[in-house]
């Protein structure tokens, strides 16, 4: 049933020049992209107090999932003969189009509201207001901020709750509660401050704000302080601020900004070196959230042997400890790959080399001599990939490669020992190699051959 607008005083506190609306949902389930609200409540406010509010129950035109209808008491049964939502669109719309949406873990209700209303054909673009960031910078010593505890720890009674009317009431007067104790102008700034309309409700302002506009990695940290996400960037500050613009109504995306708790960082001197510290971090804490990257590596690696006959055979193997690959990859198919490049290249027979072993190929064998002589001009070109050399990046950063492996990277203020091996590696901490880092590091050779400084 719906509740029509009741004015009240047109009053207005003078430091506030924004009206708000005060918004609580009940939806069918988690996330905006697969569910539906199916009750909507909000709550006008003026900056000093409410000035009107408006409650429907809404048909989700979907079952209600049975966990949801006992935490709700909202029913398939109850919603079968309500209002659908594109029914109700222009009215809702309206109501919040000219003012901040103001809500208890902001993104939740605005991702659901946004996104129905554009299925309706409305475009909602408003400012924002999180009333448990605000909460912690107002009243920062509770122990926990959801709206159960929240009112209980400042005595603001809640009637019905987990309903949209009991809760959009008791967010309001919250919200109330929050103004009157403003002593430092946090509303203000936070209605200012364009970055709020994104963030997590776990994460304050500053802490993006501050962020320098230089390359290096970044951390999300969930409340437990563990590490849910790395990311490298070569603006941290613009790329950090990415992730949390135009939020799409996907459980994936809920999911990820309702666990970040924090953001930490490491500034590096350049795009290439950030780029190497974010997937040797990725593999060593393997956040819940990173999916590139994030797999185990099964090596395979391209060997040598002589057969009976006096033949030098290559082939393709799974990696092991106690023999050494002319050269290794994260996939079969790569390896697959270059084993027919060099065959390709040098004239090997591909019966020789595993590649093709059809009774006709396999009959007409080269012989001996001719073959390894060719065998001979793949190690030396397998030779080159092991070569030792230094990658000069900025601000006397160096990446150091030995034997085709990266070993590490640092910073070398006496240029001198560049041409010390052994005493360059001591001033180089060293990092545990991956075929993504090989990858990434071979194209970057082949692309920037100025900053190499071979070694041996």
């Amino acid at each position: 049933m719906s509740i029509k607008i009741v004015s009240s005083t047109k009053k207005r506190r003078d430091n506030l020049k924004k009206v708000f609306a005060i918004v609580d949902i009940e939806t069918t389930g988690g996330h905006a992209g697969a569910n539906n609200i199916t009750e909507i409540a909000i709550v006008l406010h003026n900056g000093q107090e409410i000035e009107g509010k408006y409650t429907t129950l809404i048909n989700p035109c979907m079952p209600i999932q049975k966990y949801v209808q006992g935490l709700t008491g909202i029913t398939d049964a109850m919603v079968a003969q309500a209002p659908k939502f594109d029914e109700l669109a222009e009215n809702i719309f309206n109501l919040l189009k000219d003012r901040v949406f103001v809500a208890h873990n902001v993104n939740f209700d605005y991702s659901f509201v946004k996104h129905e209303l554009a299925l309706a054909g409305f475009d909602l673009d408003t400012h924002k207001l999180c009333t448990i960031r605000l909460t912690k910078k107002i009243f920062p010593n509770l122990p926990k901020y959801g709206l159960g505890t929240v009112c209980r720890e400042l005595n603001i009674m809640v009637n019905d709750r987990h309903r949209a009317s009991g809760d959009a009431l008791a967010t309001a007067e919250l919200f109330s509660l929050l103004i009157k104790h403003d002593t430092s102008g946090e509303l203000a700034v936070m209605i200012k401050k364009k970055a709020n309309r994104y963030l997590p409700p776990h994460v304050d302002v500053e802490t993006v704000e501050n962020l320098p506009m230089v390359p290096g990695v970044y951390y999300f940290h969930d409340k437990a302080g563990k590490v849910v996400y790395v990311g490298k960037a070569k603006n941290l500050k613009k790329r950090v601020t990415s992730h949390f613009s135009n939020n799409k109504p996907s459980k994936q995306k809920q999911d990820f900004l309702r666990e970040i708790h924090g953001i930490n960082y490491t500034v590096c001197d350049s795009e290439l070196i950030a780029s190497l510290l974010e997937s040797i971090e990725i593999k060593r804490l393997w956040p819940i959230f990173n999916k590139s990257q994030k797999h185990y590596e099964h090596q395979y690696g391209i060997f040598m042997f002589e057969d009976a006959r006096g033949y030098m055979r290559l082939g393709i193997d799974k990696k092991r400890k106690l023999l050494q690959p002319l050269i290794t990859f994260s996939l079969f198919a790569d390896a697959h790959s270059t084993l027919w490049q060099w065959a390709r290249q040098h004239e090997l027979h591909p019966a020789l080399c595993f590649l093709d072993n059809s009774e006709k190929v396999a009959s007409n064998l080269p012989d001996v001599a001719s073959h390894n002589a060719a065998i001979e001009k793949v190690l030396a070109s397998a030779q080159e990939e092991r070569k030792t050399y230094l990658i000069k990046e900025p601000a006397q950063n160096y990446i150091l490669i030995e034997n085709g492996k990266f070993y590490g990277m640092g910073k070398i203020e006496d240029e001198r020992l560049v041409t010390k091996p052994h005493e360059l590696k001591t001033l180089l901490t060293p990092f545990p190699e991956n075929e993504v880092i090989r990858g990434m590091l071979r194209k970057y050779t082949e692309r920037y051959p100025g900053k190499v400084v071979m070694l041996g």
